[in-house]
């Protein structure tokens, strides 16, 4: 098992160090990004033990048929048969080299500001001038807010595109505590911390804002939602972060769109480990209506959009190669080349 998880450690590794020395040049230091919800050595347990009862309790119900007496019984038995060395060993890495990933990510992210002076730059013209030829000219924030309205619209795409921070450590937990094979697990995790490093790497290569911090007049039409509250706190927080009065995180960089990027991923894996075809097309459409929020909000242009694309798909061939899934039918379908040993490879094959 160790090709599964040898391109995720390093990963973690990689990032966790390259955001340290980043911070330790510019003489700032590492922030937890969620500070509210406790520090990091008590956070990071807490996710594995919350996977941990996430997965025994309600299925040891069913199993018992709600009967306290059988409970422990089917309990130990849930436990010999699910959590095996292998699952704990994935559990217990994915999740920490996800979290190790991810704050290295959104310290990056922070330092972005004082690496490059990231205004409203070139790239905010350049790539606003593009949307508008694609649009003969037209702005596509009036075109969207002109066909799909201003009020429920809004707050229906609100409410959408802010589940994204919830959903993304949710469906970790998912993928490593009830993936078919440990294998698939890998992947998914793997594919999320090459889908974050690839989507730090862009911001430094194309430094932008987004069209709502850049051209703000253009959604001011739009009703007030869950999402205006976000962009003004983030609007502010950058602001006093760049002038030292705040020790949080400043969280603004347009190009390319991981909201695209990651829910993109989440449903490609989906297509290929999750047996369930109402789970898969409900992960296809909340990333299609998750693409149209990024633009009906202002937070990415199109081109934002298409490169958060290609790193999804990126991420997603990339972290399969790395975990031992070969790909069959031209890409259409794949199979893991590792597994536990209580699980034989021919049963995941298709």
């Amino acid at each position: 098992m160790r090709r599964a998880y040898t391109t995720m450690v390093t990963i973690a590794v990689v990032m966790g160090l390259l955001a340290y020395f980043t911070g330790q040049a510019l003489g700032l230091p590492m922030r937890d990004p969620d500070g509210f919800l406790g520090p990091a050595w008590v956070r990071a347990p807490m996710l594995v033990l919350g996977a941990f009862v996430a997965d025994i309790v309600p299925r040891t119900l069913w199993r018992a048929r709600f009967k306290p007496r059988e409970f422990r019984t089917e309990a130990r038995l849930l436990i010999r048969e699910h959590w095996t060395r292998e699952r704990i060993q994935l559990v217990v890495l994915g999740v920490i080299c996800f979290y190790v990933t991810y704050v290295s990510y959104r310290n990056l992210k922070n330092f972005l500001p004082f690496v490059r002076d990231v205004g409203v730059q070139p790239g905010d013209y350049e790539l606003h001038k593009f949307d508008q030829w694609l649009f003969f000219g037209n702005d596509l924030a009036v075109v969207l807010h002109n066909a799909l309205g201003t009020t429920v619209t809004a707050q229906v795409l609100s409410w959408v595109y802010l589940i994204f921070l919830p959903i993304v450590p949710i469906s970790v937990t998912i993928w490593v505590v009830w993936s078919r094979n440990v294998s698939f697990g890998y992947w998914y995790v793997t594919a999320q911390c090459i889908c974050w490093t690839l989507g730090t790497a862009s911001y430094y290569m194309i430094p932008t804002l987004g069209p709502n911090f850049a051209f703000p007049w253009l959604y001011f039409d739009l009703d007030t939602t869950g999402v205006t509250a976000l962009q003004e706190a983030l609007y502010y927080g950058r602001v006093d972060v760049k002038s030292g009065v705040s020790e949080g995180v400043q969280s603004i960089a347009g190009f390319a769109s991981l909201h695209v990027g990651v829910t993109l991923l989440m449903a490609l894996v989906a297509q290929y480990t999750v047996r369930h075809r109402p789970i898969r097309i409900v992960l296809w459409v909340y990333m299609g209506i998750t693409v149209l929020a990024t633009t009906y909000f202002g937070w990415h242009y199109i081109a934002d959009d298409i490169f958060g694309a290609l790193i999804a798909f990126t991420s997603f061939y990339l972290g399969g190669l790395a975990t031992g899934q070969k790909f069959d039918e031209h890409g259409r379908h794949s199979h893991p080349t590792t597994t536990t040993s209580s699980v034989p490879v021919e049963s995941e094959a298709r």
